[in-house]
C-alpha cells in the first residue's frame, strides 16, 4: 500500500522534432509507455505546441516571452522530471530546441532550475543522435536542470522498431527498460526525500552589479 501522500510522478515528455512521424517521436511514445508502465503520468508533448519566433531582446522587451513558451514553462514547472527525445541537426541539437530553451529561460522562477532530466535521441546513423544529445546538456545544465548523467542513443531507429512500438533487439530494450527505472528511483529519492538547494547564477564569475545580478535559488519541498 502507498505511504499517506504518496503521489504518481509527475513527467513531461517532449518529441523535439517538428516533422510528423518522427524517429524521435516514436522513440518519446516509448517513452511515454515505459514511463506509464511504471506507474508515473505522462505529459507527453510536442515541439510543434511550442514553436516560437527566433529569440529577440527588442521583441521580449516590446511584447514579452511568447505564449509556447509560456505554455511550456507552465508544464514545466508542473513536472517532477523532463524527459527529451531529440534528433541530431549537424552534430548538435536542433535550432527549435534551443531557441525554445532560450525563450523559456527568459520567464522567472526559471523553470529549469533543480528540474530532473533525461535525454534521449533515435538516429539512422551508428551514433544514434548523440552528439546532439552533448550539445543540448550544455544549455540545460548551465539553467539549473539536474541531467541525469546516462543518455540513451537508438542507433539505426529506421530499422530498431518493431510492429508494437518497442524495440526488436530485446536485449537492448530490456537496457532502455533498466535506464529509464534508475532514473525514476532518482527522481523518487529527490521528491520523497527533500532538502537540496540548488542556486543558479545566470553570470557566475562575473563581477556583480545591476545588469548581471541574477541569481535563483531553487529549495526542494516536500510532496
Amino acid at each position: 500500500m502507498p505511504p499517506e501522500g504518496f503521489r504518481p510522478l509527475n513527467v513531461l515528455v517532449l518529441g523535439a522534432s517538428l516533422r510528423r512521424e518522427s524517429l524521435n517521436d516514436r522513440l518519446a511514445g516509448m517513452t511515454e509507455e515505459c514511463m506509464t508502465r511504471r506507474g508515473c503520468h505522462v505529459d507527453r508533448a510536442a515541439m510543434a505546441e511550442f514553436d516560437c519566433p527566433s529569440y529577440d531582446g527588442d521583441v521580449e522587451a516590446d511584447a514579452g516571452v511568447p505564449a509556447p513558451a509560456q505554455e511550456f514553462c507552465r508544464r514545466l514547472k508542473a513536472a517532477d522530471a523532463l524527459m527529451i527525445a531529440s534528433p541530431e541537426y549537424n552534430a548538435s541539437m536542433p535550432g527549435v530546441l534551443k531557441n525554445l530553451i532560450d525563450w523559456t529561460s527568459r520567464l522567472r522562477p526559471q523553470p529549469f532550475n533543480g528540474k530532473q532530466a533525461f535525454l534521449l535521441s533515435a538516429s539512422p546513423s551508428m551514433a544514434g543522435g548523440n552528439r546532439g544529445l552533448w550539445s543540448l546538456r550544455i544549455p540545460l545544465e548551465h539553467l539549473g536542470a539536474r541531467v541525469y548523467p546516462d543518455m540513451f542513443s537508438l542507433a539505426q531507429a529506421h530499422e530498431a522498431f518493431g510492429e508494437n512500438g518497442r524495440l526488436k533487439n530485446d536485449l537492448l530494450q530490456k537496457r532502455f527498460d533498466e535506464t529509464i527505472g534508475c532514473f525514476i528511483d532518482l527522481v523518487e529519492a529527490a521528491l520523497r526525500y527533500p532538502g537540496l538547494k540548488k542556486q543558479w547564477v545566470e553570470f557566475l564569475g562575473e563581477q556583480p552589479n545591476a545588469a548581471t545580478n541574477r541569481v535563483e535559488t531553487n529549495e526542494t519541498e516536500a510532496a
